[in-house]
């Protein structure tokens, strides 16, 4: 059970919020890390190693590096041998780091230029809780999401979703998936089919 209640529009709470889901559902997984996920270019490994990448860039980016700066150190498999472990510890520094800056906000450097921190934080809040879906999906876990997660995640990507969506970062909404709740509903909006299975 998660500890921070009724977070509201707290994105620094929402944040940690996601990514002990999100660990969670890695602790989960069994010995199925090449088993396709929703995401289609990724299987298991592939998207873990994703979340993990994002985790990594961000202790750097809100200590105010540049992504020419980070270069390609964080390019590739993190996973190694102990990939739980790894997810683990990525996670555990990037929340660090934000704690840290969050009381000070500011911005940081993304690919597209400048970006708030807070803005900064609910795009990861909001990758967190999808792929920890994604994943759930793919290794056979509860894929029930947070309710408070899914209103906050909700309310910040309504005007967002258009955006998103012309520049390539979510898929087209599938034409066959069925709403109807606000977490199905959620995934529509980024593309992701709530019935969806391996």
């Amino acid at each position: 059970m998660m500890s921070d209640e009724g977070f509201g529009a707290d994105v620094g709470v929402a944040y940690r919020r996601s990514v002990r889901a999100w660990i969670a559902v890695v602790e989960g997984i069994g010995d199925v890390w090449a088993a396709r996920t929703p995401c289609s270019d990724w299987d298991v490994r592939q998207l873990v190693n994703h979340v993990v990448g994002e985790d990594r860039w961000t202790s750097p980016l809100v200590e105010g590096l540049t992504i020419a700066e980070v270069g390609d150190s964080l390019d590739g498999d993190l996973l190694g041998d102990e990939p739980r472990l790894v997810a683990r510890a990525a996670a555990e520094e990037a929340v660090a780091a934000v704690d840290q800056r969050l009381p000070d906000g500011g911005t940081v450097h993304l690919s597209y230029g400048e970006e708030s921190l807070g803005e900064y934080l609910w795009q990861l809040t909001a990758d967190h809780l999808i792929h920890g879906w994604d994943l759930a999906a793919a290794t056979g876990q509860d894929r029930a999401l947070d309710a408070g997660l899914v209103d906050a995640v909700g309310a910040w990507f309504i005007e967002r979703e258009q955006m998103y969506r012309s520049g390539g970062a979510v898929e087209a909404r599938p034409d066959s998936a069925t709403g109807g709740t606000p977490s199905a509903d959620l995934l529509i909006a980024f593309g992701r089919d709530p019935a969806w299975t391996a």
